[in-house]
């Protein structure tokens, strides 16, 4: 098959109009910081276990479209034997992978973040999708104050996306580009849409001097809203926001937009996620998700790390991920919970 061939094919197996992304890509301290309130400690083998819990949940691939995975999770299997992205797409989920390493401050731009890996990606891509990953994901990191973003940090970060998606197309797999404007701080709904624009503008500014044809990339922005210090915004309000900044900035060309939850609660983000969808109109993208937390979290506390709860974590997932499905319809109540 050749490149673009591959391309098309992930992107039809990735976008429709029910399913989502399984965001379980966390790094080693991400994952001790989620294991340390179950008291579970973070190993390669609970880790193994944890992710091979998730991609074998019976009835997943229904809600379900994509997982990102852990660079280990790749070459980790599932208690009867089966590589991790190929237990996933048993159940027609598309494995993909994180590719970023890590984020540090930007030099010329206190305050801002960039996030490091380009070097030796090509080879790293190579290596992935050889274990099966057919679409990649790195993100980038916007913290809100009153001077940053700066147009330094916007520039750099854009760049920085724009030259892996790039790389990413080159090689055929699909790039999931990520710009998180942070929910941290007390700035209110107009300052993260202000932040949010501006990025965006700068991102696909970057991909079009790159040549990254958007057709074949997946966006992954955070939703409009206030900061965590600031106050807590009602679905509408958030919908009314996220509209009109996408609709500003995204090209159509693009076929699904899928929201991060950000630090969302689980209930939050599906009920912000139903709100979208239902004041759609005539968005000219798929609105969906790449939850991390906001799916796992439940199934995680059912879990505690013990495999007599495996099957009552399992039913947790598949719950969230069934919920959210409706949600993309703009079906979701809050009562089904």
């Amino acid at each position: 098959m050749d490149t673009e061939s591959r391309l098309q094919q992930t992107i039809q197996d990735m976008v429709d109009d029910h399913r989502g992304i399984l965001a379980a890509d966390e790094s080693l301290p991400t994952m001790e910081k989620r294991f340390k309130p179950i008291g579970v400690p973070s190993t390669e083998e609970t880790r193994r276990a944890w992710r091979s819990l998730l991609v074998t949940t019976p009835g997943l691939g229904e809600y379900i479209s994509g997982i990102i995975l852990f660079e280990e999770t790749l070459e980790q299997k599932t208690e009867d034997g089966r590589p991790i992205p190929e237990a996933a797409w048993a159940q027609r989920i598309v494995p993909g992978v994180k590719v970023d390493k890590g984020k540090g401050p930007l030099s010329g731009a206190p305050g801002d973040l960039i996030t490091r890996g380009l070097d030796g990606l090509t080879e790293r891509l190579q290596r992935y999708a050889g274990l099966g990953a057919r679409f990649a994901k790195w993100r980038e990191v916007y913290p809100v104050t009153r001077h940053n973003p700066t147009l330094l940090g916007r520039k750099a970060n854009a760049e920085v996306l724009a030259r892996y998606a790039a790389v990413c197309q080159e090689q055929g797999l699909v790039p999931i580009v990520e710009p998180e404007v942070l929910m941290d701080g007390d700035h209110d709904t107009e300052r993260c849409a202000e932040v949010t624009e501006q990025v965006l503008h700068e991102v696909f500014h970057a991909l079009h001097l790159h040549k990254v044809r958007f057709e074949y990339m997946l966006l992954k922005p955070n939703m409009v809203l206030p900061g965590k210090d600031c106050r807590r915004a009602e679905p509408e309000e958030v919908a009314e926001w996220t509209l009109k900044v996408l609709k500003r900035v995204v090209p159509a060309a693009v076929p699904s937009i899928n929201f991060l939850s950000g630090g969302q609660g689980p209930e939050e983000a599906t009920a912000n996620l139903d709100a979208i969808n239902r004041l759609r109109g005539n968005a000219p993208w798929q609105l969906s998700i790449s939850y991390g937390r906001a799916l796992q979290q439940p199934a995680l506390h059912a879990w505690l790390g013990k495999e007599e709860n495996r099957e009552k974590a399992q039913q947790e997932l598949l719950k969230r991920a069934r919920l959210n499905s409706l949600a993309r319809k703009g079906e979701y109540d809050p009562s089904m919970e």
